[in-house]
């Protein structure tokens, strides 16, 4: 089984992946565990003195200004534990659990939190035994971190509350443990607050947005090339040289992919045929450009994904000199923000291929194709109620769609007067993602049939082998009407696995 090993500057996006979807193991690099003894030292001694220091001598948020004196300690670091530990509504998945703890893990082994190497063991014992906490949908505001979130995971590691087990049944926390050979931690000093205070639960969310949609938008390239191909559009608008004036990259990429998807189809360049066009309309010919666009905000997404990668998001922070200083580096507003641009993107982009699926169903605008491309047009139906699903999801995307990070609630009596709600943020994006899973599939399931119905006329060798890899995965071609559901869950299915991207690469080699 792959191994990550954690070290002191971070993880990547990979490790995450590795972990969170693939269930690798982790292990502590020995520069970690030195880092984590230095930093325990500083606070040990700063713990044994008698001023206040916020986070090992003191309460927490508003109530930081009292001193716990050395026989409440252990009390305290539990009671934040039990008492954040506060979420609520259905539970979160177990790759987002995963992802959460592990990039906890990240930050206490950069040794900057001053928790013991025992305790950062102790996550990692629990990752690699496959015991993921129960962690609830709502508890974070995403300022001073995933608080309820992590609170939860914490709770596990000292042997309470619930957690799944490796075979997905949910029972008390101790129990898996146990069974694991796992001993609970009691928390010292600064511990407990050091295991809640992180973005981690908003970051690992976002670096698995940023794989999947990787996959989306060249899969959104291929089925506008599709929806092209099948409206007898023309790719001269996709040449290189016009996207070389605007030079965008992700323009430039997303018009390059089509046109290679497009390369010795038979199909395009027919607008000048029977009913002429000077143009293809908007969703047609502008599809590089809104998909470039997003593809330029995936960019800029994975670039603060890598920094906040890299980071130590604690508070306080243990530095190389010694000192104990209080910060804000937990506030999510970075992560938020490309959060919420990621969900606007997503939602432009399923409303522009919802509109060209709605122009292959339009008998007046699909350049005579039969209307909602039935085999018997009043007989059948054909596409028709598909075509309302995809703007169902399409309209609720374009609800989630409104910025999470636009809003903040004041909590704990003022202290936390501005939060970044970064975690409902990304939450709303995972949906948006699964919407435009279903949104691109149904614009496959309408365009490759549109393609079929050109008779006379043959398309592109990458079309073709994507006909036949749908067609091989139990998605039907024209006919009369049958059950539907079936056929949508299959190209459904067929997006998200990314065999769409590979069918279409078994011809064009790799795209962008």
């Amino acid at each position: 089984m792959h191994t990550v090993v954690v070290g002191t500057s971070g993880v990547t996006a990979s490790d995450v992946l590795a972990v969170a979807r693939g269930g690798a193991r982790v292990e502590l690099s020995g520069e970690a565990v030195a880092a984590l003894a230095a930093a325990r030292e500083i606070v040990d001694a700063l713990a044994a003195k008698p001023e206040p220091v916020y986070g090992v001598s003191t309460g927490f948020g508003a109530l930081a200004t009292r001193h716990i004196s050395q026989e409440l300690r252990t009390q305290l670091q539990r009671n934040i534990v039990r008492s954040h530990a506060a979420g609520l509504g259905p539970r979160v998945e177990r790759e987002v659990v995963r992802a959460l703890m592990f990039l906890r893990l990240k930050t206490v082994c950069s040794g900057h939190t001053g928790v013991r190497p025992e305790v950062a063991q102790t996550m990692a014992d629990l990752l690699n035994a496959g015991i993921t906490p129960v962690v609830h949908e709502y508890g974070s505001l995403g300022c001073s971190g995933d608080l309820a979130p992590l609170s939860h995971c914490a709770l596990a590691l000292m042997g309470e509350g619930d957690a799944e087990g490796p075979d997905g049944t949910v029972r008390p926390a101790a129990e898996l443990l146990a069974e694991h050979g796992i001993a609970p931690v009691e928390l010292r000093e600064k511990e407990g607050l050091a295991l809640l205070n992180g973005t981690d639960g908003m970051l690992g969310m976002l670096v698995m947005a940023l794989a999947d949609l990787d996959t989306l938008y060249t899969s959104a390239d291929i089925t506008a090339a599709l929806s092209l191909e099948a409206l007898l559009g023309t790719d001269r608008v996709l040449a290189p040289e016009l996207h070389a004036i605007r030079p965008h990259p992700g323009q430039g990429a997303s018009a390059a992919n089509m046109l290679a998807v497009l390369k010795d189809s038979q199909l395009t360049g027919h607008h000048q045929d029977d009913a002429p066009r000077v143009q293809d309309a908007y969703s047609v010919r502008c599809a590089p450009q809104v998909a470039g666009a997003g593809r330029d905000t995936l960019a800029h997404a994975r670039l603060v994904a890598e920094r906040e990668l890299a980071a130590a998001v604690d508070n306080p922070v243990v530095l190389p000199d010694g000192r104990v200083e209080s910060n804000g580096n937990f506030h999510g507003a970075p992560v938020a923000y490309v959060l919420d641009f990621l969900a606007i993107a997503a939602a432009d982009l399923a409303s522009i291929a919802e509109r060209r699926t709605d122009r292959l169903l339009d008998k007046n605008r699909s350049h005579g194709l039969p209307p909602f491309l039935a085999d018997d047009p009043g007989v059948d139906s054909g596409l028709m109620i598909a075509q309302y699903t995809q703007a169902a999801l399409v309209s609720e995307m374009k609800r989630l769609a409104v910025p999470a990070s636009a809003d903040s609630i004041p909590s704990s009596a003022m202290q936390e007067d501005h939060v970044s709600m970064g975690w409902s943020a990304a939450r709303k994006l995972r949906t948006a993602v699964d919407n435009l899973t279903r949104v691109l599939a149904i614009e496959l399931y309408a365009a490759t049939r549109a393609v079929e119905l050109r008779e006379g006329l043959t398309p592109a060798p990458a079309t073709r082998a994507v006909i036949d890899a749908v067609r091989g995965a139990g998605v039907e071609g024209p006919g009369p009407d049958r059950f539907l559901a079936p056929d949508l869950a299959a190209a459904d299915a067929f997006v998200r696995d990314g065999l769409l991207v590979a069918a279409a690469e078994t011809v064009t080699g790799p795209l962008r």
